[in-house]
C-alpha cells in the first residue's frame, strides 16, 4: 500500500450490508485498515443480515438505516466519500407490484444521500446500472444468431452500438422499466448536483454483478440463481426468445467492481465528473444455454429445463457493455472469467449450504 493510499480516513457505503456494498466494504477495509469504514443499510433484503458478522469481523462499523429517511443520516459523522451502493435492483419492480418503495428507494433516497454528501464535502461514488439504456433502442439492435447464442452484427442502424457492446452515446429515448428509469433520473441529479454545487461524483454504469454471498433470485441474480439450482439439483427454465437459453449478458465479478473503485478512489481528480459503463464485455459474457454447460460441468449435475418461447415483461435478448470509454481513462478492464465466477459461487454455496439452501433453494 502506497502513503497516498494511507490517506483515506472515511467511507460510508450505503446498502453497506447488500451483496455489493458488503463486497466493497470488507475489500476496502483490507486495503485501507486504518480507515473508517461504515455501512449503512435497511436490511430489508433476505438474506442480508448474513454479512453483518463478516462486517463486524472485518472491522467495519454497521448502522442500521433507511436512505428514505433524511433523518437517519444525522447520526452519521461526517465522510470523505460516500459509495451510493443501495437500491431496489429488480428489473420487475413496479411493474408486478406498486412502484412506491422503488421510486422513494432509487429516487428519493439518492436525493437524502447526495445531500448527505453535500453538506460534508464527500465525494460521491454512484453505482448505476446498464438498465438505463431503454428496452425499445436495445430491441432495434441488429443481432446475429449462432448455435448457443445471439450476438451484435457488425452493421447497425444508429450509433452507440458495435459487437463490443453497448456505449455511453447509446440511445437514451423510450423506455427502460421503472428499475432503469429512476436510476436515470439520478443519474441526472448526480450531474446537476456536481455542475451547481461542486460536488465531486462519478458514476458507473454496471452491467450483470455476480459473485459470492449475492442472494440471486429470478429477476435479479441470475447466475448464483443457475449455479444454486444446478447445485441442488432444482429445474429451471429458458423463458423468451424461442425458449432456447440464446439470450447474452455480460457478467462482472463483484472482485473486479473493487478494483475498479479503488482506482478511483484513488484517483477522484481523474474520474470526477464522469459517466462511465462497467461491465464484463464481448469477452466474459454468456447466454444461458452456455451458462448451463459450465454449471453442468463445475457442478457435475444435469437439471431439467423447461421451455417457453414467449417473452417477459422488460426482458431483452441481449446486453454487452462496450469498456472502451473506462478503459482508456483508467486502464481498467474486468480480468475473471465466467468459469472463474461459477467455481467462486459454487464454492462459497457449497460452504456455506445450510445458511443459503432456505434463501436461495
Amino acid at each position: 500500500m502506497t502513503a497516498k493510499d494511507s490517506t483515506l480516513k472515511s467511507i460510508l457505503i450505503t446498502g453497506g450490508a447488500g451483496f455489493v456494498g458488503s463486497a466493497l466494504a470488507l475489500q476496502l477495509k483490507r486495503a485501507y485498515p486504518g480507515c473508517h469504514l461504515i455501512a449503512f443499510d435497511n436490511l430489508k433484503r433476505r438474506g442480508s443480515e448474513l454479512n453483518l458478522p463478516r462486517l463486524r469481523t472485518a472491522g467495519v462499523e454497521f448502522v442500521h438505516g433507511d436512505i428514505r429517511n433524511p433523518e437517519d443520516f444525522d447520526a452519521l459523522p461526517p465522510v470523505e466519500v460516500l459509495i451510493e451502493a443501495s437500491a431496489e435492483p429488480s428489473v420487475l419492480a413496479g411493474l408486478t407490484s406498486a412502484p412506491d418503495y422503488l421510486i422513494n428507494t432509487n429516487l428519493n433516497g439518492t436525493v437524502n444521500c447526495l445531500n448527505y454528501a453535500r453538506q460534508h464535502g464527500a465525494a460521491f461514488i454512484f453505482l448505476s446500472t446498464s438498465r438505463i439504456y431503454p428496452i425499445n433502442q436495445i430491441e432495434r439492435i441488429r443481432l446475429e444468431e449462432t448455435d448457443t447464442r445471439f450476438e451484435v452484427s457488425a452493421e447497425q442502424p444508429f450509433g452507440g452500438i458495435s459487437p463490443r457492446g453497448l456505449a455511453e452515446d447509446f440511445p437514451l429515448e423510450g423506455y427502460r422499466s421503472l428499475y432503469g428509469a429512476t436510476k436515470l433520473c439520478s443519474e441526472y441529479l448526480i450531474q446537476e448536483y456536481h455542475h451547481f454545487y461542486g460536488l465531486r461524483t462519478v458514476i458507473n454504469r454496471c452491467g450483470v454483478l455476480a459473485g459470492p454471498w449475492q442472494m440471486g433470485k429470478v429477476d435479479q441474480g441470475v447466475v448464483v440463481l443457475w449455479v444454486a439450482r444446478h447445485l441442488w439439483q432444482q429445474p429451471l427454465g429458458y423463458f423468451g426468445f424461442g425458449g432456447v437459453g440464446k439470450q447474452v449478458r455480460d457478467i462482472m465479478h463483484v472482485d473486479d467492481l473493487f478494483d475498479l473503485v479503488n482506482f478511483q478512489l484513488q484517483n477522484l481528480d481523474l474520474v470526477n465528473g464522469k459517466t462511465l459503463n462497467a461491465g464484463g464485455g464481448r469477452a466474459i459474457s454468456v447466454s444461458l444455454q452456455e451458462l448451463t454447460a459450465i454449471c453442468q460441468r463445475v457442478t457435475g449435475h444435469v437439471v431439467p429445463i423447461a421451455a417457453q418461447a414467449e417473452n417477459r415483461q422488460a426482458d431483452i435478448a441481449l446486453y454487452l457493455t462496450d469498456n472502451t470509454r473506462v478503459t482508456e481513462l483508467t486502464g481498467w478492464q474486468p480480468r475473471r472469467s465466467v468459469e472463474q465466477i461459477v467455481t467462486d459461487v459454487y464454492h462459497w454455496l457449497r460452504d456455506n449450504e445450510a445458511q443459503l439452501k432456505p434463501i436461495l433453494a
